[in-house]
């Protein structure tokens, strides 16, 4: 069996906390080049440095933002985040949905009702009842995910 590298335990933490930088190699300021302390794979690091570089260095927009390999309308996102949330304002969001947008707490708690009275009722035929009682199409697949992390919610030492 081939041996695996090791794991770089920097690269691992960003790529946990979602600050890994997609394209490190579009960092192109000395900075980053110069010194192991500026790492460009720490996107929170290059977007301050480039946020920086505009502020203290008076660099323009358009020449930190090719330098730190982002976009002007990147920059301006960057400079409005911290602005608003400092440097934790430059940790990307999560994507997506924040919560089940179909599945409210009236089906949810209808959803329950009925494998309360059928618990061998299947994800498909409740989301039938569903689409029947509430006229909201929902994917049998995600009924399952709802009751799954719903059980699991329950099962949860209290």
């Amino acid at each position: 069996m081939p041996k695996q590298p090791p794991i770089d335990p920097k690269l691992q933490s960003l790529r946990e906390q979602g600050t890994l930088n997609p394209h490190p190699q579009a960092v192109t300021d000395d900075l980053f080049s110069e010194s192991e302390f500026f790492d460009p794979r720490d996107l929170m690091q290059v977007k301050y440095e480039m946020l920086r570089r505009v502020e203290k260095d008076r660099q323009s927009v358009t020449e930190a933002a090719t330098k730190f390999g982002f976009s002007r309308p990147s920059f301006y996102q960057a400079q409005s985040a911290l602005a608003r949330g400092g440097l934790g304002g430059l940790i990307p969001l999560k994507r997506g949905p924040k919560q089940a947008r179909k599945l409210t707490a009236e089906i949810m708690e209808f959803l329950q009702q009925a494998r309360r009275e059928d618990p061998t009722s299947r994800a498909a035929s409740l989301a039938n009842l569903i689409q029947e009682r509430f006229d909201v199409a929902v994917h049998p697949r995600t009924v399952e995910r709802a009751l799954a992390r719903d059980q699991k919610k329950r099962q949860r030492p209290g």
